[in-house]
């Protein structure tokens, strides 16, 4: 396990800030008036509830990190791509186009929210059943069903799990992202507007792009063409 590639799928969740709340400031949004009014009376219940559903999200993208570093195990282990680590030039490559598209210069990344949408359509429903929300478990469940909403930045880093070539690589990755996008995500439920206006500075913006995409060109330029580790195969 690459502790380099964790930690860049911790910053990307924490930087990409700015993005979850453009993106999924509306379901936070319709997520805490969907509570029930007792469970918006009490402090406890509420941010019970919020843990709950971002557990709940969490849970989505490991178990998506898994199946695809599973997905990139059966490339390596194929022999198809011996030689060429073409799962990390493609993450580092949708990691610097997800960096231009977090600082606000170009919306690179669309094309892949609009590839998502169409398998969105089926999920979407589901998450329906479970509002309003009166209990933390109904909370989990929903954000089970959110976990899978079309992102970018999820995408951006997926292409890291699956670069990962393991099952174990690809889930603590997605986890390690998870719990990067927890401190805005949470900031968001429990509705501390200071910070929604500081993450949504243009300025704080381009700063967060400008260090995604130099993790990306750093992904594309560790170990070149993979030396050291087909070693085992010759």
């Amino acid at each position: 396990m690459n502790p380099e590639s964790m930690i860049a799928a911790f910053l990307v969740g924490l930087l990409g800030g700015t993005h979850c709340i453009g993106m999924c400031g509306g379901i936070v949004g319709a997520l805490s008036s969907g509570l029930s009014l007792d469970v918006q009376a009490s402090r406890l219940r509420l941010i019970a509830a919020q843990l709950a559903y971002n557990s709940g999200r969490i849970s989505s993208y490991t178990v998506a990190g898994i199946l695809l570093g599973l997905f990139g195990q059966q490339l390596g282990d194929s022999g198809v791509l011996e030689g060429f680590p073409v799962g990390r030039i493609v993450a580092g490559i949708i990691m610097i186009l997800f960096g231009i598209y977090l600082a606000g210069w170009w919306h690179t990344l669309l094309f892949l929210e609009r590839a998502g949408a169409w398998l969105w359509r089926y999920i979407e429903p589901l998450g329906r059943r479970f509002v309003p929300v009166h209990s933390a478990g109904q909370a989990y469940l929903l954000g089970l069903v959110w976990g899978w909403l079309p992102c970018g930045m999820v995408y951006a880093v997926l292409a890291m799990a699956l670069a990962s070539g393991s099952a174990t690589g690809g889930g603590t990755i997605m986890l390690a992202f998870g719990v990067g996008t927890l401190p805005v995500m949470l900031t968001m439920g429990l509705a501390f507007t200071t910070l929604k206006r500081l993450v949504q500075d243009p300025r704080i913006r381009m700063v967060a792009g400008i260090l995604v995409i130099l993790m990306g060109i750093m992904m594309l330029l560790a170990n070149p063409a993979g030396h050291g580790h087909h070693a085992h195969h010759h």
